[in-house]
Formats: C-alpha cells, structure tokens, sequence
C-alpha cells in the first residue's frame, strides 16, 4: 500500500508538507538475490499453531487486504507485514499477518463475532491491528490522512496528526 505525501523543500534542508487524502498502490517488486524470501509460504504453518498468546480479538476479523485505509496505517505503522484471508463455507472468517522478524497472529470467527486470536514471536500483530482500529473508532478517520510530515535530509519521515505520530526512516 502507498501513501501520497507533498512536500516543499525548505532552506534548512528538510521538507515540510502533508500527507494526501488520494489514495496510491503500486506493485510491490520481488526480485533479484537478495529480496527476502516471499512470507506466503510461512502462512501455510499457521493454520494449527497454538500461538504464544491466545486471546480475543475486540472487533471482528477483517481482511486487511480489501481495507484500503487501514492497510496503509498498517505500513507506516509496522512495515512488511503480509496478509491473507479466507472465509468458509460456514461463514467462518480467517485471517493471518506475518512479518520478516518472525511474528505472526491469525484469528478466526464466526462471521461478526469476537475472533479467537493466536500470536507468536516478538510482536503482537493482531493487537497493532486492534489498536489502529480503535483509534478509527475513536476519532472517525485514520490518523495517516492528512498528518503533517517534516523529512529530513537523511530522508526521514516524521509524521503526526493530532497526539498520533509515526516515524519511517
């Protein structure tokens, strides 16, 4: 997922601008040696892992692929993180986030109910993911949109809106 940032160059070397409400995607590149290995195949030992951490879930299990705004947070939030989905015949909603440093969380529920949520290694994916979805809830937008950004010569990013602040470097 990409955002749009405008900035304009100031003297001091930074730039100082905003983050746009338009939405933006690209193709993510997968080549050459030294790419990381695709994150797909770690989802295909999820399925039946206990997890480190079983909870539940507060809201229901979404598919974090189709939810435009909430995937962009998600990347600025905690970049890398691959998603897949399925929904059952049953009506039974899966989900599984994995990251590069070994994290992993899948939850699963009955259509709108609470999801069953199972965590492993040394970030707790689902709960990064309730957290933003709770600020949505909270204040009616996602943070991301329209947050003021300063970069700065070594090219990093500092945004905020409001208490919310993130940092890309």
């Amino acid at each position: 997922m990409t955002v749009i940032l405008t900035a304009h160059k100031t003297q001091d070397g930074n730039a100082i601008g905003q983050v746009e409400w338009e939405r933006a995607g690209f193709m993510d590149t997968r080549d050459g040696p030294d790419y990381p290995p695709d994150l797909h195949t770690r989802f295909g030992d999820l399925p039946d892992q206990e997890g480190e951490q079983v909870t539940t879930g507060r809201y229901p299990v979404v598919n974090v692929n189709d939810a435009w705004e909430l995937q962009s947070v998600l990347s600025v939030v905690a970049p890398g993180i691959e998603h897949a989905y399925q929904e059952s015949d049953d009506g039974r909603r899966t989900a599984w986030m994995v990251h590069p440093d070994g994290s992993w969380a899948r939850a699963s529920a009955h259509g709108h109910q609470a999801p069953v949520v199972h965590q492993g290694g040394p970030r707790r994916l689902w709960e990064i993911l309730d957290q933003l979805r709770d600020d949505w809830a909270s204040h009616g937008y996602l943070q991301l949109y329209g947050a003021k950004a300063r970069i700065t010569p070594d090219g990093t990013i500092h945004l905020r809106r409001g208490r919310w602040q993130a940092t890309i470097s």
